[in-house]
């Protein structure tokens, strides 16, 4: 029962991971595409980039990431590809109403911030009945709580509790009964080389040159695929839509990028040319929301992306505001570095998350 538990929320922090960094990398490189293309592609592209450079002038930010949709339609896409992928009834739910906040503070404005500048930063995974998971970081520690009780009944499967738990691991009690704990982030990297970790820590950080060359290479791609228009809106608010085919994209994106395969950090593999045909043969288009020149939202339907015959939408949406609470929450228990398990939920929490915000 215990591994499965841990496979269910090391799933839940997979997805919500990997979901944040595809639409946030998706939105910095479209609007890294400013300087391509027609003139009607300037014009409109400056202005996601100039609202995307306000974001930078702050100290502080914070966004939010959901699914504007109900279970039904999730299951109506989910379910195109016969009874054998229907997802369970409990996990359309939890979908429809997941939400992810993240937010960051700098004692600098967020553009010119680096690692020793950050005041904190935090994220937070809310489901239909609450919280499921939280971390922060702060100073040289990481924060970590998670609701096991939320995640058990959210993913219909019952969760392992302090009894549970086999002998030398009666630090995690705290961990199952939902309290914060912390691990002071220095002494788990030393404990991760350790074990057998790269010299380049887990911090997944790419030099400002690699940066250049990734947005270099993108920007070509992007300059020559994607078209922005603009649509007007009243009270201030215009929208600027992003439009190109997501195999065309996807395809030339990562031709350009193979070659600097050696130059990304570890574990951050491409997809080769025969996973790409998978990819949809669609055009997508990223809504992006200035209210005032300021960007308030991005939103995509990835309905049209699936096979459905069904018309259903399904829209992520990105919503950007100030930051929230990121200070270190008080009474959290301290586990020792050498105890977390890179392959456990909290070690995948701790040694992935902190940094990657």
């Amino acid at each position: 029962m215990r591994s499965r538990a841990v496979s269910y929320e090391e799933t839940i922090i997979t997805v919500i991971r990997k979901s944040v960094t595809a639409v946030g990398c998706t939105a910095v490189l479209l609007t890294s595409a400013a300087a391509c293309g027609t003139v009607q592609n300037l014009t409109a592209g400056q202005k996601v980039d100039q609202a995307v450079e306000r974001l930078g002038e702050q100290k502080s930010l914070a966004f939010r990431l959901d699914l504007d949709a109900d279970a039904s339609a999730i299951d109506t896409l989910a379910g195109q590809g016969g009874p054998d992928e229907a997802l369970p009834p409990e996990f359309a739910k939890l979908m429809s109403g997941l939400r992810v906040d993240v937010s960051v503070k700098s004692r600098k404005k967020l553009a010119d911030s680096g690692q020793k500048d950050l005041v904190g930063m935090g994220m937070k995974v809310t489901g239909p009945d609450g919280v499921l998971v939280e971390y922060r970081v702060v100073g040289d520690f990481m924060y970590y709580r998670t609701d096991m009780k939320a995640i058990g009944k959210a993913m219909g499967v019952p969760m392992p509790s302090a009894g549970d738990l086999p002998p030398g691991q009666k630090e995690f009690e705290k961990v199952l009964e939902g309290d914060w704990v912390k691990v002071d982030t220095k002494a788990l990297e030393r404990a991760g080389k350790a074990a057998g970790g790269t010299s380049k820590g887990t911090s997944g950080d790419i030099d400002a040159k690699t940066q250049k060359k990734v947005l270099d290479a993108v920007r070509s791609v992007i300059g020559r695929k994607v078209r922005f228009r603009t649509e007007g809106g009243a009270g201030g608010v215009e929208h600027v839509l992003a439009t190109g085919n997501v195999r065309d994209l996807l395809t030339g994106v990562f031709d350009k990028l193979r070659p600097l395969q050696g130059d990304l950090p570890p574990g951050a593999e491409l997809p080769t040319a025969k996973d790409l045909k998978d990819a949809p043969d669609k055009k997508a288009t990223l809504d992006f929301t200035l209210k005032n020149g300021d960007l308030r939202q991005i939103r995509v339907d990835l309905a049209v992306l699936a096979d459905s015959p069904k018309k259903v939408k399904l829209p992520l949406v990105l919503k950007f505001s100030g930051a929230g609470d990121v200070s270190a929450p008080s009474g959290a228990t301290e586990i020792p570095a050498d105890k977390i398990p890179g392959s456990s939920p909290l070690g995948g929490a701790f040694l992935g998350g902190g940094g990657g915000f």
